[in-house]
C-alpha cells in the first residue's frame, strides 16, 4: 500500500452505537465522544464502515478517579463478538493508568499482547494513541512516539480483514478473577472517558453506503 493511502485521514462523521446509546453522546460538528460507565453498565461506539488497512488515531483522556476493574480502549476489529475476527488494540487496564497494553489478533487468535509505560496518568489530560496499519506492518503510536511494531513474518498470518474503529468502557473485573483489570470498586462514578479529534483512513472504507 502506498504511503499516501496508508497516512491520509480525515475526521470521522458518523459512529454507531452498539449499546447503551444514552451512554454515549457525539458530536461530529467538534469531532469529540464521551462515554460514560454507571449504574447502566458502560458503552461501544463503531465507525459506520470497515477500512483496509490505514491509519487510525484520537486524543484520549481517560477517566478520573479509581476506575479499577474496568477496561477502556480504542481498537480495530472486523467484527466485535466473532471468534475468527482480526483485530488490532489500545487496551487500558483500570488498575494502573500509567500503563497501557498492546495486542492483535489474525483469524481469532491473538496472546500478542505488550504493557507499556505510559509515562504519565493517562486520565490527567488528552493523549493522541494512532494504529498504522498496513499489509507487513503494524505501529502503534502515543503522542507520535512509536511505542510497538510488528512486522508481517513469511510463516505467520496477519491482519488482512477489513475492520471497523471501535471503543468501549466496560467493567472487565471477572477476567482472571480481577487479575486482568482489578476489582472493580466503582467510588468514583459516573466514569467518563473523552475522545476528540477523530480520524480515520481517507480512501480505504469499503462499505460506501456508510459514514459518507
Amino acid at each position: 500500500m502506498a504511503d499516501l493511502a496508508l497516512h491520509q485521514t480525515r475526521p470521522i462523521k458518523e459512529i454507531a452505537i452498539d449499546y447503551t446509546p444514552e451512554a454515549c453522546n457525539h458530536c461530529s460538528d467538534s469531532n469529540s465522544i464521551t462515554l460514560t460507565y454507571d449504574h447502566r453498565g458502560g458503552a461501544r461506539w463503531r465507525s459506520t464502515t470497515r477500512f483496509l488497512y490505514g491509519t487510525f488515531s484520537s486524543l484520549i483522556q481517560c477517566p478520573k478517579g479509581n476506575t479499577s476493574g474496568l477496561n477502556f480502549n480504542i481498537y480495530l476489529s472486523s467484527l466485535e463478538g466473532d471468534k475468527s475476527q482480526d483485530e488490532i488494540d489500545f487496551e487500558f487496564l483500570g488498575k494502573d493508568k500509567t500503563i497501557v497494553q498492546t495486542n492483535y489478533y489474525t483469524t481469532g487468535t491473538g496472546n500478542r499482547e505488550e504493557i507499556h509505560d505510559l509515562g504519565f496518568d493517562c486520565s490527567d489530560g488528552f493523549h493522541e494513541y494512532v494504529i498504522k496499519w498496513g499489509p507487513d506492518l503494524i505501529e502503534w503510536l502515543i503522542d507520535e512516539k512509536v511505542v510497538r511494531r510488528a512486522e508481517r513474518k513469511d510463516d505467520e498470518r496477519f491482519p488482512d480483514k477489513a475492520m471497523f474503529l471501535y471503543s468501549s468502557i466496560w467493567d472487565a473485573s471477572y477476567i482472571a478473577n480481577g487479575g486482568w483489570t482489578g476489582p472493580y470498586m466503582g467510588c468514583d462514578a459516573p466514569y467518563v472517558c473523552l475522545y476528540k479529534d477523530i480520524h480515520v483512513p481517507a480512501g480505504t472504507a469499503l462499505d460506501c453506503s456508510c459514514d459518507s
